[in-house]
């Protein structure tokens, strides 16, 4: 699963368990209720609460299933008798998940794509990387466009899931580098179309990954209505109990997706009001995921704590190439509006520093990643979610000149020329691998929004690259 899966429950449905509840307590016309009456109240109330929660894990799992709650402390999770966990089963992985997937209309999965493209450069000049990403983008919007503002519960739709957030943010990308409004429109009149309010079946991290889009649009525009459901929504989770690591809650950013979901919307919300509370908190709760996940000897971050100790087939550690990714990518979109003072700002230069030295050393011959960075030969297939973001990552970090152009440009050349063998005549990304909480199988023909959203953060850097132009915040 990329983020935690949670559906929160309709407000009407919460307000009548609660109404029922309170009855049942209540005097009738100045008599004790009869117990018959109040057991039937009861039952009905437990009957229609279960019934909704039901619905609720169903619609979640429709995404992909939690893993167990882990320790939130990885000291703990790594002393399950004695033992490291058991390696990941990657055939047996996501059939589920590209059902889901499919109904929820984010991707679709066809055993025979068709023919791949041809005529696409991988050369890094800039009309060769416009016409690449052109060529996805615009396929991308024929398939989804329709979706972007659907929202149906009975058919498990919301644009707004993190799903589209991370498809809506390359689209953002794409449209500032290649200084082209026609996607930056679209996301307009989508934020419209919700009246700017974050999903409604989302609460953590992944609610947050839409905020980017309306905050970077209120940024351009300077209208009110776009920010403020954003802010009233994070000021509520300041004004919210926190969790500290050591409890047996979940801290809020547990799993590792969740650094490119929630930090870069704190950010932009900080670069939107100028108050520094939102970036006290992603430095807060930033630490305390990094004090769990990040591995100080490989320098890559577990998925969750239930994979601190758990082994690919060859016995080597489990590092996930798109949860490896979604940091990078989520560093990288950070430090975009992280303030240039900020006491925490060296620590995320460093880990990125270290990431991108980490997966460099293992880049395929293909110039790509597998799900499975540490045993490829597991994986059949490369993996482009994964090895876009952290192409991303790598050409921005080239971009702001924290990273040496002439070491990790090849880097960059190598995954660009790798990821275009994967684009189809009429426009597909394939081999995105579906939904899920780890390495897994995928087929080339499996192509989803979000991994449509980390090529074209990709390309929207590399095109930046080739233009020599720097990086403008």
């Amino acid at each position: 699963m990329d983020g935690s899966g949670m559906i929160l429950l309709p407000n009407a449905w919460i307000v009548l368990c609660m109404r029922l509840s309170s009855i049942i307590g209540f005097k009738e016309r100045g008599t004790e209720m009869a117990v018959g009456r109040k057991l039937g109240l009861f039952a009905i109330t437990a009957g229609a609460c279960l019934f909704v929660t039901v619905q609720q894990g169903a619609w979640a799992q429709a995404v992909a299933t939690p893993p167990a709650v882990p320790s939130a402390n990885p000291s703990a999770a790594s002393q399950t008798n004695g033992a490291p966990a058991a390696a990941p089963n990657p055939a047996a992985r996501g059939n589920g998940a590209v059902t889901g997937g499919v109904t929820r209309k984010f991707g679709s999965a066809p055993d025979d794509p068709g023919p791949l493209a041809k005529g696409l450069s991988p050369k890094l000049k800039p009309k060769a990387i416009s016409a690449a990403m052109h060529k996805v983008a615009d396929w991308q919007l024929a398939q989804s466009q329709q979706y972007f503002a659907a929202f149906d519960r009975s058919k498990q739709l919301d644009g707004e899931i993190w799903t589209w957030g991370a498809l809506y943010s390359g689209l953002m990308a794409m449209s500032e580098s290649l200084g082209d409004p026609k996607y930056a429109n679209v996301m307009r009149d989508t934020g419209k179309a919700y009246n700017w309010e974050l999903s409604k079946t989302e609460g953590d991290a992944n609610q947050q990954s839409m905020a980017q889009t309306f905050l970077e649009l209120y940024l351009m525009d300077k209208k009110p209505e776009e920010l403020a459901p954003t802010q009233k929504r994070y000021d509520a989770i300041l004004a919210a109990p926190r969790v500290e690591v050591g409890s047996t809650r979940r801290i809020e950013w547990w799993w590792c997706d969740a650094l490119f979901m929630g930090p870069p919307s704190w950010a932009r919300l900080y670069a939107a009001t100028g108050d520094k509370k939102y970036i006290t908190y992603l430095d807060e709760e930033w630490a305390k995921t990094s004090q769990e996940l990040w591995d100080t000897q490989d320098h890559l971050y577990a998925r969750d704590t239930t994979f601190i100790t758990a082994k690919e087939k060859n016995g080597q550690k489990v590092f996930w190439s798109r949860g490896e990714g979604w940091v990078m990518a989520g560093l990288a979109r950070t430090l975009q509006y992280l303030p240039k003072d900020d006491p925490a700002r060296a620590m995320y230069e460093t880990q990125l520093k270290e990431m991108a030295a980490a997966v460099a050393k293992i880049q395929g011959s293909d110039g790509l990643w597998r799900s499975g960075m540490l045993d490829p030969a597991s994986y059949d297939q490369p993996e482009i979610s994964g090895s876009a973001l952290m192409t991303y990552a790598i050409a921005w970090g080239i971009n702001t000149g924290l990273l040496d152009r002439k070491t990790y440009t090849p880097v960059v050349k190598k995954s660009w020329a790798g990821i275009l063998q994967h684009i189809y005549a009429d426009g597909r990304l394939g081999d995105i691998q579906q939904t899920g909480s780890g390495p897994a199988q995928i087929k080339p023909g499996y192509s989803w929004n979000y991994g449509v959203g980390g090529y074209l953060l990709a390309g929207s850097e590399i095109y930046k690259m080739a233009g020599g132009k720097p990086a403008k915040k």
